[in-house]
């Protein structure tokens, strides 16, 4: 205190510095959550560490299905479920309810949601993540080898034919909105068929698709795989034409988030993408296959052959999965 000073006067600065101080802090802190308050930074943790992920059982399902055996997700802070879905109606469903936190989808499928197209409820999604490229086919019946080929134009009698006796052909597709349906109109327009007026064009899940044509359902689909390679292995189909011919290296599937989950939830769909990249990075050494398909064939995935899935030959002889003739891969390997 200089000693010209009054003593009451340095008493009232005092006061005065230690209220603006604290008011100051306290306006600063006022709108900041409790449990920040006194700490260096925020976490990164997940909002959401539970989630469930919804599947559906194709072989591109892979990178969802290792990342949680193979603990990616966990390493990121997630406890994971894998939950198969009987279609994708209902995998759309299950993320739109948020029974599902994130999904395994068809790339077509969180457009038509956020738009409403094609009988989808109107929910506005997010695909911050795309899975895979290339890997569908089209199937058609064995009948059929060796008089129709990638060509669809051979197709053309037989649709005309099948219509003047009032009994249409029948072609599948996994869903409205997604890839297969626009494979599988491409492919019939390329041959002069329509495929709402020449043909019967219906929705079946991938995993009944062999089944619906080994009882004579339907006479050519698409689908990813395993299932053109199980028509195969089965004797009952064969390869038309792969997806990639029709369009080198296409969107596939992607993951999906709803788009209000995903802005409450910022760190969780982080995580999410952590995991799936470092599962992704995993697949990409082919030296893993063997163990990929030993964990993707159980039955809580897609349930079907560990040799269906993968020929144990294939893993040293394909630098490309995924850009192969289904049929030469099981006259091969199989």
């Amino acid at each position: 205190m200089n000693k010209h000073q009054n003593p009451s006067t340095t008493r009232r600065v005092a006061s005065r510095r230690r209220f603006l101080k604290g008011t100051t802090a306290g306006a600063l802190l006022a709108g900041l959550p409790a449990g920040w308050i006194g700490r260096v930074f925020a976490s990164d943790a997940p909002e959401t560490a539970n989630c469930r992920c919804g599947i559906i059982a194709l072989t591109d399902c892979s990178p969802f299905v290792v990342a949680a055996e193979k603990g990616f997700f966990k390493k990121h802070g997630l406890n994971v479920t894998i939950a198969k879905g009987a279609n994708w109606a209902a995998i759309r469903d299950s993320l739109s309810n948020g029974d599902n936190q994130f999904t395994h989808m068809l790339v077509g499928m969180p457009i038509a949601s956020s738009m409403g197209l094609l009988g989808s409820p109107k929910k506005p999604m997010i695909i911050p993540w795309l899975v895979n490229r290339n890997g569908q086919a089209i199937t058609l019946k064995a009948e059929w080898k060796g008089k129709i080929g990638a060509d669809p134009k051979a197709l053309k009698p037989l649709v005309d034919q099948a219509k003047k006796l009032g009994e249409p052909l029948t072609f599948a597709m996994t869903f409205p909105p997604g890839t297969h349906a626009m494979w599988m109109r491409y492919f019939l327009g390329a041959g002069g068929i329509h495929p709402d007026k020449d043909v019967s064009l219906v929705t079946i899940p991938p995993a009944q698709m062999v089944a619906n044509m080994k009882v004579g359902k339907m006479d050519g689909f698409c689908v990813g795989e395993p299932w053109n390679a199980r028509a195969i292995a089965d004797k009952i189909g064969y390869t038309s034409v792969t997806t990639q011919d029709l369009w080198k290296d296409h969107v596939e599937k992607v993951c999906a988030f709803t788009a209000d989950f995903a802005d409450k939830n910022p760190k969780t769909v982080k995580a999410v993408l952590k995991g799936l990249h470092e599962a992704s990075v995993w697949l990409d050494d082919m030296s893993n296959r063997p163990e990929q398909c030993d964990i993707v064939s159980k039955a809580n995935f897609i349930n079907c052959q560990k040799g269906t899935v993968l020929p144990p030959q294939w893993v040293s002889r394909s630098p490309h999965w995924g850009v192969v003739n289904l049929e030469q891969f099981v006259a091969t390997f199989g």
